[in-house]
């Protein structure tokens, strides 16, 4: 562009925008996790309020809808009392008590304490009836289905999950219960005040009060209330042990996808099983009658020892069973011995395979995710959609192990603090909650929790990107399967019940196909010979399954799934059951798909369920601990003047643990300490899990003063991190400083021996350049090739047949990440030094002393034997000469087959490009800068 030519305001707006659409990677590593300045969820799960608009279908299982309805609502309500009680502070200690009875300010001090406690009093009478409620509502259910009509039936898998959500939300209430006693103090104070200002007058409020006064001071009042009533039902125990078994089999079997689904299963395993231990049954015995299978629940007790129960509160499901009535140890011999101790309290069993897990789904997802960002088409085919949705469900399962496997040693050691003793860092007076989180993690436990949190927030990272492209291909794979599943493999079970006139069979199958049958031209095709029990004629009956983005409603795949299980169910209560009446092809078709549809609601739902599957906010809440130290510290003075002098004891206030107590500091300031360099990209990480206990604490605790308490502690944490930091790097660069200024030699250490040695690098190779200029650098060249030829055709020679020679089976290399050569630059003639050094070192390695053995079918495989030629090597420049004689040797190629040796790679990659000027395997261009020969400056005198 000329100077004259001029360039409108408007072109050079545009010529400056155009500059946003630039790729800049800076090849540094992610450090943070997914950031969601608006945050939204579209919750599709109607509660089957749609229930009424599948009048075609079966009318009992739409009542069972109905029931289930009403049931989730009863277990919302249970999951915000447990809310409350958890989030309980206690109010009683902030409240002004009066001195004595002639106090003048007394009765206002009263008045002010009903009217502060009162709303919060209500809160426990309100929970005090919903229990009643509740364990009503429940042992209706039981004896219900426990009828002798009843258990004739066939009984769904999804009621059986959800009596056995209640059994586990009466542990989690009865337990919470227990633990806090600033419930009990608040109410005493409520009723010492009301009754002093005699605001339960009446006979009812009294009663009402000794009711819910008697309610909090019984211990364990709703496990046995519940117990109590169970007991009064005829054959509960047969359906407990339904319960019991299906949540044996979902948990073996991972029908589960959240941290927190797994744990509900292992705590029904343990509480239903003490329900059902009583006078008129013996587990023991129904063990024997192979009712439940004894053995397998040791097994995941002994696997499973501690559970989270709710936030920072976790439970050893096996005391369950300890309490029971007939407990007998030899039936129990895992779970009963302590040795050896559970594989959950060691995370470095766990953590080889979670980098392998890690690193091969992180090598997938990138190869799809760089298909998507490069390449615009179309919907996928159906077999491209559920690759998809294959990919996407794995990465949930995945990101669910990884958070249980934290979450699960969390709960371990806080049920398993250290002390004194046992580690030498911890101070004898260090308090509970202390030795549970501070001194309770070796250094190497530090690092691995931090790498296994930088894997999960990366992953999520990653799978939040492509969340609109998981979502679309779950719902196309979702519809397809399903319709398809619909539309023809039902037909042929249809025409064979129509044909045998098998009514049940055909009622249901009829009914699932009015249920999510999506027709072509909207309603089924009457023409279908199908319908009438015949077989297709020579010129077959076609149907064209349409294909549409939208999955089936929470009701739709609730009603599909509970009619379809009713047909391959092997449970009739003595009654034939219906599969039976199915052939072996038809069962594993039907069977297939119910395994499958399983996961279907997690996919739909897909934003939602991966948050919950990335949730590590259990890290930092420490509710129960508060309530267990009820905010004081034991401080101890030493007063030590002499022999009659004894240590004083004083209790400091407060309303939270110091920052050196909380796990993200304890990760985060680990880091900085240790100064590790490999762990420093990782240091953002651990402050995270602030995020997620803040997203918990608005969303499903609902309290404000929580998230206050967690901004409040990410300030000053990260305060302390910037302080911290800048130490480091000023410390890094005051030492950097001094050595440039005081002219000390330069140093570095080698990654492979951790040790110091001297520096020779480009500063000393420019010198002697200079130096030397153009003639003295062939010079030195010359001899040094005149050095290597000698140490290849001798020492070096005769090391190599020995070592072949001695080498053992399996040797390998250690990885390359050493960056380029130091050849950038070229001569003014295009040519590279170090293409002439290699070229002449390779007809030196033409001699006999150096034979490449011939290719064989299966280079790859032979490449860890001894006939080939490589070693263990130690340094940075034995790696290089090592690489550099096996590509002169023509042998790279055995190294770059299947890619099994992808640590070497680009050392021969980098000198393939100065041995051929034009390669296959040239990852890029090279830009060549060219430099006129060296002149020299002419002085006149």
């Amino acid at each position: 562009m000329s100077v004259s030519e001029k360039v409108s305001l408007s072109d050079a707006l545009s010529n400056v925008d155009v500059l946003d659409e630039l790729t800049l990677p800076d090849e540094q590593p992610c450090i943070e996790a997914a950031p969601c300045s608006i945050l939204y969820q579209a919750n599709f799960d109607t509660n089957f309020e749609d229930r009424n608009g599948f009048v075609t279908g079966i009318a009992k299982y739409i009542e069972e809808a109905t029931i289930h309805a009403n049931l989730n609502e009863l277990l919302e309500e249970g999951n915000a009392h447990a809310v409350m009680l958890y989030t309980w502070r206690c109010c009683s200690r902030a409240i002004p008590q009066p001195r004595s009875n002639e106090q003048p300010d007394r009765v206002h001090i009263y008045e002010r304490t009903v009217q502060v406690l009162a709303p919060e009093v209500d809160k426990l009478l309100q929970f005090m009836y919903f229990q009643r409620k509740a364990i009503e509502r429940f042992c209706g259910e039981v004896r219900r289905l426990c009828h002798a009509e009843k258990r004739r039936d066939f009984v769904s898998e999804a009621y059986l999950l959800t009596l056995g959500k209640f059994v586990n939300m009466f542990a989690v209430l009865d337990e919470l219960k227990n633990m806090k006693s600033s419930v009990k103090n608040d109410y005493s104070t409520y009723r010492r005040a009301a009754q002093f200002l005699k605001v339960m007058s009446d006979s009812q409020s009294l009663q009402e009060s000794q009711n819910l006064s008697m309610f909090l001071a019984t211990q364990n009042k709703i496990r046995d209330t519940v117990k109590d009533a169970l007991e009064k039902i005829n054959g509960y125990e047969d359906l407990l042990a339904d319960v019991v078994n299906i949540c044996v089999q979902m948990f073996e079997t991972k029908m589960y996808l959240t941290p927190s689904e797994k744990h509900m299963l292992v705590k029904v395993m343990g509480f239903g099983l003490f329900l059902m231990d009583s006078e008129a049954c013996n587990i023991n015995r129904l063990d024997q009658k192979k009712k439940i299978k004894l053995d397998r629940i040791d097994r995941i007790f002994k696997n499973l020892e501690v559970v989270p129960l709710f936030g920072d509160m976790q439970i050893a499901p096996f005391n369950y069973i300890k309490r029971s009535k007939h407990y007998d140890p030899s039936k129990w011999p895992l779970s009963s011995s302590p040795n050896p101790p559970s594989p959950q309290a060691d995370l470095m069993v766990h953590l080889p395979q979670i980098r392998e897990e890690h690193q091969n789904y992180i090598s997938e997802l990138s190869r799809y995710s760089n298909e998507v960002t490069t390449t615009f088409k179309e919907a996928g085919s159906d077999s491209e959609n559920k690759a998809v949705t294959e990919l996407c469900l794995r990465g949930l399962h995945l990101l669910s192990s990884w958070c249980s496997v934290l979450t699960e040693l969390c709960s371990w050691k806080l049920l398993h603090p250290t002390d004194h003793t046992t580690n030498p860092r911890c101070p004898p007076e260090a308090e509970e909650y202390e030795r549970a989180t501070r001194y309770n993690y070796s250094s190497e436990e530090k690092f691995a929790m931090i790498e296994v949190i930088a894997m999960i927030k990366g992953l999520q990272v990653l799978m939040s990107r492509m969340e609109t492209v998981f979502t679309d291909a779950a719902r196309r794979s979702i519809y397809a399967e399903l319709q398809d599943f619909v539309q023809l493999i039902l037909r042929e079970p249809l025409r064979k019940a129509i044909k045998n006139k098998k009514d049940l069979i055909r009622s249901i199958i009829v009914s699932v196909r009015e249920t999510c049958g999506d027709w072509a031209r909207g309603c089924e095709p009457q023409q279908d010979p199908a319908l009438r029990g015949k077989k297709d004629a020579e010129a077959s009956f076609t149907i064209k399954v349409p294909r549409r983005n939208v999955g089936p409603s929470s009701t739709q795949l609730y009603m599909v799934r509970t009619q379809l299980e009713a047909l391959i169910s092997d449970k009739s209560g003595g009654r034939r059951t219906l599969r039976k009446d199915l052939d072996a092809t038809t069962l594993q078709q039907i069977e297939a798909f119910h395994r499958q549809s399983f996961y279907w609601t997690y996919l739909l739902n897909l934003a939602d369920f991966l948050s919950k599957c990335c949730d590590l906010s259990q890290l930092w809440y420490r509710e129960f601990y508060l309530e267990m130290t009820m905010g004081r510290k034991v401080n101890v003075m030493r007063h030590n003047h002499n022999e009659e002098c004894n240590d004083l004891i004083t209790m400091e206030k407060r309303i939270q643990f110091p920052i050196e107590m909380s796990m993200p500091w304890i990760l985060t300031d680990h880091i900085l300490k240790s100064k590790e360099p490999a762990m420093m990209e990782y240091v953002l990480y651990p402050l995270d899990l602030y995020n997620d206990s803040a997203q918990y604490a608005l969303t499903v605790f609902k309290k404000q003063f929580l998230y206050d308490e967690v901004e409040a502690e990410v300030n000053l944490c990260f305060d302390q991190f910037v302080y911290k930091l800048s130490e480091l790097v000023y410390a890094h660069y005051k030492q950097l400083a001094s050595r440039l200024r005081n002219g000390l030699t330069r140093i570095c250490i080698a990654p492979s021996t951790q040790r110091s040695q001297s520096f020779v690098g480009p500063q000393h190779l420019h010198a002697l350049v200079r130096l030397l200029g153009y003639q003295g650098v062939a010079v030195v060249v010359s001899e040094l090739l005149g050095v290597a030829r000698g140490l290849l055709h001798g020492t070096l020679a005769q090391f190599t047949r020995a070592l072949a020679a001695a080498m053992p089976r399996h040797c390998k290399l250690p990885r390359y990440d050493y960056g380029d050569l130091l050849t950038r630059e070229r001569l003014c003639c295009g040519l590279s030094l170090f293409s002439v050094v290699l070229r002449r070192l390779r007809a030196c390695l033409v001699a006999p002393q150096w034979p490449a053995p011939p290719t064989s079918h299966h280079a790859p495989l032979h490449t860890d034997d001894t006939t080939e030629f490589h070693r263990e090597l130690f340094g940075e420049g034995l790696h290089w000469a090592g690489c550099t004689i096996i590509a002169l040797l023509g042998q790279q190629r055995r190294f770059e087959a299947l890619d099994f040796c992808y640590h070497i790679l680009r050392i021969f990659s980098v000198l393939a490009r100065h041995l051929a000027a034009v390669d296959e395997d040239r990852g890029g261009v090279e830009h060549v800068r060219c430099f006129p020969p060296p002149s020299t400056t002419q002085h006149v005198g």
